[in-house]
């Protein structure tokens, strides 16, 4: 519920920021009294860490290397990227689930942006995902996960790093938000939000080189932009990469990494908000 929250009325830029900033501080409330949301969310990526980490430690090559600690340093940064994109479907169930309650019915009743319910979600889901993404480093450092492995790095680098990879979780949770609008059903977005998740985190450098794919394969791995966001976090936290390659994701990371996620926010925000619009006209 809304009670206490005060929505200003006006479409212009400042007050459809306050309209966000209400419903984001709605969803982060909800979510505090629902500690098993974020302690599920948790669990799964700690369990990759772990089993990716122990289990394909010794059996991975990379760089001429079958050293557990290389793969452990080379694979942390795609857990990360998996983790915030796999939030998406999180951000699909909930946008969903709000819809098939009827709460959308009830905000078109009050003097707000229409974009405002989907900005406001996004920016809590981006909230909890930084939890996640805090909890989970800890974790992989004390698995042994140490950036700089490679090739000296400062903090301000990792700390870029993991910019890369919020911004990268925020255009997935637009993603996210646009199939939500679309089902009928929390299931169902649950569901639609992994299916195609899956080849995305997959078909690309998160868990193997992929100079070692199917040459069909590796020009699909390597334009991925959940790819490029993977290698600008390796360059970034001075982790062992992926062999060279002259494709220009591969080449410049970091900048393939920000205009992939900008575009993503343009074309899935557009699409989510007049989505939204329609459903609730």
């Amino acid at each position: 519920m809304l009670v206490g929250f005060h929505l200003r009325e006006g479409v212009g830029e400042v007050s459809a920021m306050n309209d966000s900033l209400v419903i984001a501080r709605r969803n982060l409330i909800r979510m505090s009294r629902i500690p098993e949301m974020v302690i599920f969310g948790l669990i799964q990526p700690i369990m990759f860490v772990v089993l990716f980490t122990y289990v394909f430690g010794g059996s991975m090559n990379i760089g001429g290397s079958t050293d557990p600690d290389v793969y452990k340093n080379f694979l942390m940064a795609g857990i990360f990227a998996q983790t915030v994109t796999f939030a998406t479907a999180g951000a699909g169930a909930g946008i969903a689930d709000d819809m098939h309650k009827g709460l959308i019915d009830r905000f078109r009743s009050l003097p707000m942006a229409r974009g405002a319910v989907l900005t406001g979600r996004t920016m809590a889901d981006l909230v909890q995902t930084a939890l996640t993404l805090l909890v989970l480093a800890v974790v992989a450092l004390l698995v042994g996960w140490r950036p700089g492995f490679a090739e000296p790095t400062n903090f301000g680098k990792v700390i870029a790093g993991f910019g890369l990879l919020l911004l990268l979780g925020y255009a997935f949770t637009w993603i996210g938000a646009l199939i939500g609008l679309t089902v009928r059903t929390p299931e169902a977005a649950t569901s639609g939000g992994l299916i195609w998740l899956f080849p995305v985190t997959f078909i690309s450098n998160a868990f193997v080189d992929s100079s070692q794919m199917a040459s069909w394969l590796q020009p699909i791995a390597e334009w991925n932009p959940f790819s490029a966001t993977v290698q600008a976090c390796r360059k970034l936290f001075g982790d062992p990469g992926v062999s060279p390659s002259d494709a220009w994701p591969m080449a410049h990371p970091v900048w393939a990494s920000i205009i992939y996620s900008v575009v993503i926010v343009a074309i899935f925000r557009t699409l989510a908000v007049r989505k939204y619009r329609r459903a609730a006209g």
